[in-house]
């Protein structure tokens, strides 16, 4: 990124950092309001106004994530406007719930057209963006999905991603665990209704056999059976493996990490980003998750200015540490912006235009991002590497 906008962004971070924390009795603003101050920001000027759209799970099983990433938009985005006069243009984010199911993303892409946004950011989970693609494509409006990892999240030339694919994750899982000698035998435990958690564990596989380790048990569950996972625990204990590879969500990790420690089951468990969350999810279990590691492109305790700066104004609005799918948000639009930095007049532009301008520039811009040093491909692929952390005393430690 230019180091205009990066300047911009890390002084906008500190101002509002230091206003929000100057009022200690300020409560938690609620999330209708903030999108509400944001909108009447943007309606008053002469300035040309980008509006963006946002489709995630604010509602429902996953709306942990959704709320993370429109959250960490909403940052964005209000930095980006505190300082409209000094770069041209201001920034509308309109945020819509899918609740994680496709149907009513392909309603809220509807609205959100409706609305006239130039571009959208989501969505969020893998299966809405999956067929949200298909209607963005043939209306050439752009997408850059901040979290949708299967591969065919970018399998069109105007879809974009911030976060590893699922096949990625699998190979630098088993390339990570064979490199740092932390098992010779891995067992797995997969859920094969869910396509994030296929795409790690089968590109996992593959890898784990190029890097010479073994895989001693690979067992499955689906979304009709998530609750009990003594049968497959018994097969991973009686493998005698080394380590548990969990490419799965937080959720149901607690519930193994529960189960595994009332079987007298200890052997170390290795994960993906899905596990972010899991210390959360165990309500001050935290113990349960100790020496835990999983791979996350965003630790909340790095001790650079911007992640500083994001962390503290997260808090002080939400009252609540952000997590990597906030850093996802917030990355998205600041690449947004970063293509615009000197082509203002592109603002201006339908969503067909916006989309023309943006497939060429995205692969020209590079980010300093919460997420780490991004470049993009025409493919719609990040460059970045993954942070492995292990959870020492309920805090994640970078390894």
């Amino acid at each position: 990124m230019s180091k205009k906008i990066l300047a911009l962004v890390l002084a906008l971070a500190l101002a509002l950092c230091f206003a929000g924390c100057g009022n200690k009795d300020a409560q938690t603003p609620d999330t209708n309001d903030v999108q509400s101050d944001a909108d009447t920001q943007t309606e008053t000027g002469d300035l040309p106004v980008l509006k963006i759209g946002g489709i995630g799970p604010l509602t429902g099983a996953t709306a942990v994530y959704g709320t993370a990433v429109r959250n960490g938009m909403q940052i964005a985005a209000d930095l980006l406007n505190e300082a409209a006069d000094q770069h041209g243009y201001k920034v509308e984010v309109n945020f819509q719930d899918d609740e994680g199911d496709a149907e009513k993303a392909v309603n809220a892409y509807n609205l959100l057209k409706d609305d006239g946004v130039q571009l959208l950011i989501g969505t969020v989970t893998t299966a809405p963006c999956l067929a949200v693609n298909e209607y963005t494509n043939t209306d050439n409006m752009f997408q850059i999905t901040p979290s949708g990892s299967a591969l065919d999240c970018t399998r069109y030339d105007n879809a974009f991603r911030v976060c590893f694919t699922d096949p990625g994750q699998g190979v630098a899982a088993a390339q990570y665990i064979a490199q740092h000698s932390l098992a010779q035998s891995v067992a797995v435990i997969y859920d094969s209704s869910d396509a994030y958690s296929s795409g790690i564990y089968q590109a996992f596989v593959e890898e784990a056999a190029a890097q010479n380790l073994t895989v001693a048990a690979e067992e499955a569950f689906t979304a009709d059976s998530k609750t009990d996972f003594s049968v497959q625990l018994q097969k991973v204990q009686e493998s005698g493996a080394e380590l548990l590879f969990l490419p799965i969500y937080y959720q149901e990790a607690a519930l193994i990490l529960q189960q595994a420690s009332q079987m007298g089951i200890t052997i170390p468990v290795f994960g993906a980003d899905g596990l972010d969350g899991i210390l959360a999810q165990l309500e001050g279990d935290t113990a349960l998750a100790e020496g835990v590691m999983l791979m996350t492109p965003f630790v909340d305790s790095k001790d650079d200015l911007q992640t500083k700066t994001f962390v503290e104004t997260y808090k002080e609005l939400y009252g609540e540490t952000p997590n990597q799918f906030a850093a996802d948000g917030y990355d998205a639009v600041l690449a947004m912006a970063t293509c615009f930095d000197g082509n203002v007049d592109q603002v201006k532009g339908d969503a067909s235009a916006v989309c023309e301008f943006l497939k060429k520039r995205m692969t020209e811009i590079s980010i300093d991002g919460l997420t780490g040093n991004i470049t993009w491909s025409a493919d719609g692929e990040p460059t970045k590497d993954p942070i492995v952390v292990k959870i020492v005393n309920g805090a994640y430690e970078v390894m």
